[in-house]
């Protein structure tokens, strides 16, 4: 018995690479675990639930529905670049949507999940861009515009993201662990999962008499990574890529 965590695969007619592994992955490493865990951008972007009927989506939502039928439950949260997924996309997938953060016992453990995004403080600028988008009314209101609309705007953030980062120090964009440890300890020091960074690790983080494990998960630009977790602890899930 284990469940798998992936985040940051950033799915896009653009990576068919990126594509080809998530495929395989499903097909040859997800069976075997009674849950996946999905912890943001799974797709480059997600512009709302009414574009599902696209070929490419429609791909995507039929592997993981019939991931769901063969028996490993599946869990997605919303990332910073697919945060207007909602309950439609949740039911093409057969999945169930996560709120960011969600502390749950996990083997025993208790375990707490999260994007990661919310940890990078120090990017004060993404930080109010943030609150901004995942504010009820300003969802409303975006998703209210027509699709092709959405898609230029959307394009138009991520262009504009990729120059900004490009100026930022990498620290800036990287977690602050003085937010780490307020997570920690408004949860009650539980292990924590997360993503965003593409900064795959393990760190140990001693706090108020607690040792914490806190696991970062990889993106899938180049190589398909996921972490596995089970009663006797975690790990890198070793994934055979035959593509």
């Amino acid at each position: 018995m284990h469940s798998l965590f992936i985040s940051d695969l950033h799915l896009c007619t653009n990576s068919p690479h990126t594509t080809r592994l998530f495929h395989h992955f499903i097909r040859h490493s997800a069976p075997h675990a009674e849950a996946l865990y999905i912890l943001g951008d799974l797709f480059e972007y997600w512009a709302g639930d009414d574009d599902l009927a696209s070929p490419f989506h429609i791909e995507i939502t039929a592997a993981l529905h019939a991931l769901a039928g063969h028996g490993t439950r599946i869990y997605i949260m919303h990332g910073n670049r697919d945060l207007l997924m909602g309950k439609a996309l949740a039911g093409a997938c057969n999945a169930i949507l996560l709120a960011d953060p969600t502390l749950l016992d996990l083997y025993g453990t208790p375990t707490l999940l999260s994007h990661g995004d919310a940890l990078c403080t120090d990017d004060t600028a993404y930080q109010d861009f943030r609150l901004q988008v995942r504010n009820a009314t300003w969802q409303q209101q975006f998703l209210s515009l027509p699709l092709a609309q959405r898609k230029a705007q959307i394009e138009k953030l991520r262009e504009q993201s990729k120059t900004e980062k490009g100026q930022k120090a990498m620290s800036i964009m990287d977690v602050n662990l003085q937010a780490v440890h307020q997570l920690l300890h408004a949860h009650n020091y539980p292990r924590i999962i997360h993503g965003h960074t593409h900064r795959p690790a393990h760190h140990l983080h001693r706090l108020d008499g607690h040792t914490c494990d806190r696991w970062v998960l990889g993106d899938w630009d180049k190589h398909a990574n996921a972490l596995r977790c089970d009663a006797s602890g975690v790990s890198w899930e070793t994934i055979p890529i035959g593509i």
